[in-house]
């Protein structure tokens, strides 16, 4: 290799170090959605092992869980709902954090799954809280907790909608 050619290597070495550097900081809306999903993991697993009879009684300290757990409309379609927000949780958090790898921070597909998955499920808490009060007349706490962690979700994915375009 000549003098030239090595002196052409050296320059172009700091130029890809710094496109390196300049890789797009993780969406700080995505880090928190992450987080918020994982509790509301919790929450839907939690509600989940009692529906499968594994926690014998339900720790509820405000509102009438079990009453709510024990309703007609604690099964949607065939399929208990706390399942459904353990599906729910798992897919927006394994969404927003692929949301969070260098290579899809500017994925549009992102964006969209996030807001849609989030408008599905604020949608869904919105129908299940109105059941709560005018059909069930009880609360329970942990369904009150999901509903809000999953309006925080949704209000958070508001501006995923800017990367999409």
């Amino acid at each position: 290799m000549s003098a030239a050619q090595a002196m052409a290597t050296e320059a172009r070495a700091p130029a890809r170090e710094e496109e390196e550097e300049a890789a797009p900081a993780p969406p700080v809306t995505r880090m928190a959605i992450a987080v918020l999903a994982l509790v509301g993991l919790f929450v839907a697993g939690y509600l989940s092992l009692y529906k499968m009879g594994i926690i014998g009684e339900i720790t509820c300290q405000v509102g009438s869980c079990d009453r709510v757990q024990a309703s007609p409309w604690a099964v949607f379609l065939g399929v208990p709902v706390p399942y459904l927000g353990l599906a729910g949780y798992v897919g927006i958090l394994a969404v927003s954090l692929l949301g969070i790898q260098p290579r899809f921070v500017g994925a549009r597909w992102v964006a969209l799954a996030l807001f849609g998955m989030a408008a599905v499920g604020v949608a869904f808490s919105a129908y299940l809280t109105w059941l709560e009060a005018f059909r069930i007349h009880a609360w329970c706490q942990w369904c009150v907790v999901s509903a809000i962690l999953m309006t925080l979700i949704f209000l958070l994915s508001i501006p995923e909608l800017r990367r999409a375009r």
